[in-house]
């Protein structure tokens, strides 16, 4: 069988060739059907595994299309995901098509699981959402079923990507804090499982926006990065440690708002104020961060826009599209209370 840009999809007549039966058999096999003997049931189980056959996506060529698209979430927590379904389902409003989501989770093993179970389900096209897999592993699955994929920056011919221009991104905030006059800003990223090339990351793109920035302006000596997770609970312990160094930053630029809301938490939590004693600065501009009461200043990557163009460009692959397309969101700061002038800076002072 080949591999690489060449694979082609297993076929019943190479698990019949492989199990040395013929196709109906493989047929009532699959289908549990009556009269099968158990050697022949487990020949051709066998030849099933061997061969990674997947008779339900097989099918589902045969009977046309399920008007389904899944997408696949790393997890369902983090409320920017919630704009991205926003975006996908008010693109596919008046059409015949229908969204199911699934969780990928932490692990590449989890996230392949994930995937194989919406081409199983015969969906029409897949949506990933910042998946760990390698890409030739995303190429092997676009290869059988069209997908986009969302928020990873590499290349590919095979399908297709939406993601923000996580490097201007990231320069806005950072200098949006050097304006301010804060010099001791320190940064939150994220880890994971990921196979991917490490630039093609959208937290290895922030976390190197952020140092060449401060950098640029002479404060590389200042320079602090926490690496936890984009979630609450790694924004939080993030923050302790970030705060615990000497002299602790005035200002902390997290790489999510999820983590920001964990950073907000430990700052408050550690007896400062937000953002009297230090601005904190976060990624997405969810929802959450525009209520009253979290105010959070946040880079805007349009979530909704990202979703809605996923969709589109699934269905211009479902009407013959075959070109592989890249999109790129421009994304802008939101200004809102959690960012300040740094403490004793000039600007800090009341007028008189």
């Amino acid at each position: 069988m080949a591999t690489g840009e060449g694979r082609r999809r297993v076929t019943i007549a190479d698990v019949a060739s492989h199990a040395k039966v013929s196709t109906t058999a493989v047929s009532k096999v699959i289908r549990n059907a009556y009269g099968v003997s158990p050697a022949m049931r487990e020949r051709v189980n066998a030849a099933i595994e061997e061969l990674g056959y997947r008779p339900h996506a097989a099918a589902r060529a045969m009977r046309g299309r399920t008007y389904t698209i899944g997408l696949m979430l790393p997890h369902i927590r983090n409320p920017f995901f919630a704009d991205i379904l926003d975006g996908l389902m008010d693109q596919l409003a008046g059409t015949d098509y229908q969204a199911i989501m699934i969780q990928g989770g932490a692990t590449r093993t989890t996230e392949r699981r994930a995937v194989d179970a919406l081409i199983d389900r015969q969906v029409d096209g897949i949506v990933m959402v910042a998946p760990l897999a390698a890409k030739t592993r995303l190429e092997e699955v676009a290869g059988q079923i069209p997908t986009v994929v969302l928020g990873r920056h590499e290349r590919s011919t095979v399908y297709d990507a939406v993601f923000d221009d996580d490097e201007t991104g990231a320069e806005l905030a950072v200098q949006h804090l050097i304006d301010l006059g804060h010099r001791r800003i320190a940064h939150i990223t994220h880890q994971d499982d990921s196979s991917a090339r490490p630039g093609d990351l959208l937290h290895k793109i922030r976390s190197e926006a952020y140092e060449r920035v401060m950098r640029e302006h002479g404060l590389a000596d200042e320079i602090a990065v926490a690496t936890t997770y984009y979630s609450e609970e790694g924004g939080y312990q993030g923050t302790l440690e970030l705060l615990n160094r000497s002299p602790r930053p005035t200002a902390i630029f997290a790489g999510a708002d999820q983590a920001a809301f964990g950073a907000l938490a430990a700052v408050h939590e550690s007896g400062l104020s937000v953002p009297g004693d230090v601005s904190i600065a976060g990624y997405d501009n969810t929802r959450l961060a525009a209520l009253p009461n979290i105010s959070l200043t946040s880079v805007d990557q349009n979530g909704a826009l990202m979703g809605k163009t996923s969709g589109r460009l699934l269905l211009e692959r479902f009407e013959g599209r075959t070109s592989a397309v890249r999109f790129s969101v421009t994304p802008r700061l939101v200004q809102r209370n959690s960012t300040a002038p740094a403490p004793g800076t000039a600007h800090d002072k009341p007028t008189t």
